[in-house]
């Protein structure tokens, strides 16, 4: 299992209890995959860097997580068929970019 660093952005036309619910079903969806949550953080509402659909606002979620390649894939497919989820990223922060030369 390796450790991936998911970023959520949930449409702020849901309350802020409702967007937080969309945080714990996505670790629940870790969990039921086999995966562990090591960190969270909640930003909560904060400004987008541009418009997405209209809104100008998101609740912002940080997971850290270590779970396996294919628990990733099944959670990021979950959570895109959901209308609240404006964005999300899925990232390796172990993996180093190496400059050529």
């Amino acid at each position: 299992m390796r450790r991936y660093e998911m970023m959520l952005i949930v449409t702020d036309e849901v309350e802020e209890d409702a967007a937080k619910a969309v945080v714990e079903r996505a670790k629940a969806a870790f969990a039921a995959q086999g995966g562990r949550i090591l960190d969270e953080a909640w930003w909560g509402k904060r400004a987008l860097a541009y418009e997405i659909g209209k809104r100008d606002h998101g609740y912002y979620a940080v997971l850290d997580v270590e779970a396996s390649a294919e628990a990733v894939a099944e959670v990021e497919r979950q959570l895109k068929i959901l209308d609240e989820v404006v964005r999300l990223k899925t990232v390796r922060p172990d993996v180093r970019i190496r400059a050529a030369g």
